[in-house]
């Protein structure tokens, strides 16, 4: 597949982050949010998922989104805040000059073609698909406008063979009457990591399947239901071993298959089943021989089938928001929360981690909570949702919602305060931290840039929020989830910090008498066992640099244990 700004695409895919991280520590302090590990991320979600991708990388079991469609009417045009010249874009994407200046020029401008709408998602979906688990799934919502390109896109980023099935869903009850013949249906694309390993769910049966169901006979087995003792035998392919008469044991009569057919089980299996009184003969008893398919012995659930009929439509979506928001009309095309719960049953475990980097209204968030508190679950959901502005005139914006992750806050927020009454005795995880993307220490324009700088610039004196930024950022970077703590460490009178086995020396005036510190905390604490010292090079002198390695490598070859030192500007 290819189109104009597809090695544009490529670039940004392989481009590091521009900005850091950092935490809402009010929020993130919170009762019911400081041990909660689910998130939710401001921020631009090409930039967040770059920053989530080494840490987060394999672990992800189900992603969803809800992509702008590309309508014409959805708002959708190209923006992204990269500041190439055509000739630095020519040399760092390997392409002409004039394919550069046409790119710069629908990038520039705001355009929503199907060129601009795939450059904008191919990024996206290329890292997401590095989240996924061997045998994780994403579910990508999309309507006709762009449903042909964006099999085409998924069909090269996760392999033609990796694609699962197109569900459709029925999203309205009836038709518009403003055209004469009107879309009543959305796509869902499904696709895997790995198909060899995929193993998706059974839908749990409903009351109208469970009902066939019955014991008239209270058989010691329970339920059951009559199903055909007949082969599915395909271009009528005789197996004269499966033909053979069923003799009735109370009338005496015998039946046979029907013609061109056989039984599905042999002679001994079926007088196995006679003896155990597992053929049905009718209410009367006198009608031609079936299988009691018992309840206990068949799947717990039946297959999906790709029309989605069962799950509410959008209105009910819309509803539910107002509810919880107070009686707003802020989405067009929400998704139900019923809708994600089917995904959720479908391509989810209890333990599993969950990605939305379109988050919209949080339904989400909202799902996963619900399920959980249903079935007992942990599932764990990251959301990712720019800020981007509401319209001074809309209702949102009028009730104090001035941005779109305004929205995704208080939703998740409210949902959860509803399912704590809905479910009193729930122990499950309703709380969430707070990340958002910030601005890197100085302006880094794109001018200055090439693909092997993923260094911080130099910036003198951190403030504080500077500081643990800069921490947070390199911690995800180097392996840590943004769940995991991060502790204060006192060396003398500097102070460290401490992730998983990480030794962070950001801040200045680390001395000899701190690294003395250092040495003897290694050799006393038991549980302080660092393999490696990260150090903010400006922040600390090229002598006392060599003076930390030096005093680094002999302990290391003395203890034989590994400790290495990592320099970073």
């Amino acid at each position: 597949m290819n189109w104009l700004g597809k090695s544009y695409a490529k670039l940004l895919r392989n481009l590091p982050p521009k900005t850091l991280l950092c935490e809402d520590k009010a929020h993130n302090a919170k009762p019911e949010n400081a041990n909660s590990q689910n998130l939710l991320i401001q921020g631009d979600n090409l930039e967040v998922l770059k920053h989530l991708k080494n840490a987060y990388k394999g672990r992800v079991k189900m992603i969803y989104i809800d992509p702008p469609y590309n309508t014409g009417s959805d708002g959708f045009v190209y923006q992204d805040d990269r500041k190439f010249t055509p000739e630095q874009l020519s040399e760092l994407a390997h392409i002409n000059l004039d394919e550069a200046e046409r790119i710069l020029k629908f990038t520039a401008k705001g355009a929503n073609s199907h060129s601009a709408w795939l450059t904008f998602m191919y990024p996206r979906l290329y890292i997401a698909r590095d989240l996924l688990k061997e045998d994780g799934v994403i579910f990508i919502s999309i309507d006709d406008n762009e449903v042909a390109q964006l099999k085409l896109l998924c069909d090269e980023v996760f392999g033609e063979g990796n694609f699962v099935e197109k569900i459709i869903w029925k999203k309205r009850s009836g038709p518009p009457n403003d055209k004469k013949i009107a879309a009543v249906h959305e796509y869902i694309l499904i696709y895997t990591k790995n198909a060899q390993v995929l193993s998706l769910n059974l839908k749990e049966r409903n009351e109208k399947q469970l009902s066939r169901y019955k014991n008239p006979d209270n058989h010691p087995k329970g339920k059951w239901a009559a199903d055909n003792l007949m082969a599915n035998v395909k271009g009528g392919r005789f197996v004269q071993s499966l033909y053979f008469p069923i003799r009735n044991p109370i009338t005496g009569e015998e039946h046979y298959p029907s013609s061109n057919g056989n039984w599905r089980f042999n002679q001994k299996k079926m007088m196995n089943l006679l003896e155990n009184n597992e053929i049905y003969f009718g209410e009367d008893g006198k009608g031609r021989p079936k299988l009691k398919r018992f309840l206990c012995d068949v799947k717990n659930g039946v297959t999906y089938s790709t029309l989605w009929d069962f799950v509410p439509f959008n209105n009910v979506a819309s509803a539910e928001i107002s509810n919880l928001l107070g009686n707003l009309n802020i989405f067009d095309t929400p998704k139900p929360v019923d809708l994600i719960k089917e995904l959720l049953a479908l391509g989810t475990n209890t333990n599993d981690v969950i990605i939305d980097f379109f988050a919209g209204s949080g339904t989400t968030a909202h799902s996963v909570m619900q399920f959980n508190a249903k079935d007992g679950g942990n599932r764990q959901f990251i959301l990712v949702q720019l800020p981007e502005k509401t319209d001074e005139k809309s209702e949102a914006f009028k009730a104090g919602y001035k941005t779109i992750f305004d929205i995704t806050k208080a939703r998740i927020e409210k949902s959860a305060v509803k399912i704590r009454q809905d479910f009193p005795d729930t122990q499950c995880d309703l709380g969430f931290k707070i990340y958002q993307t910030t601005d890197n220490f100085r302006d880094h324009s794109d001018d200055e840039f090439s693909l092997e700088q993923a260094t911080l610039p130099f910036v003198e004196n951190l403030t504080e929020a500077q500081y643990h930024s800069l921490l947070t950022t390199w911690a995800l970077n180097d392996g840590a989830l943004l769940t995991d703590p991060i502790s204060e460490v006192k060396l003398g009178d500097y102070t460290a910090h401490l992730c998983d086995k990480r030794l962070y020396l950001l801040e200045t005036g680390f001395t000899s008498a701190d690294l003395l510190v250092f040495i003897q905390k290694l050799d006393s604490d038991k549980d302080f066992n660092p393999n490696r010292v990260i150090v903010f090079g400006e922040n600390m002198s090229s002598a006392m640099q060599q003076e930390l390695n030096q005093a680094i490598e002999t302990y290391s070859n003395k203890k034989n244990i590994v400790l290495s030192l990592i320099i970073r500007n």
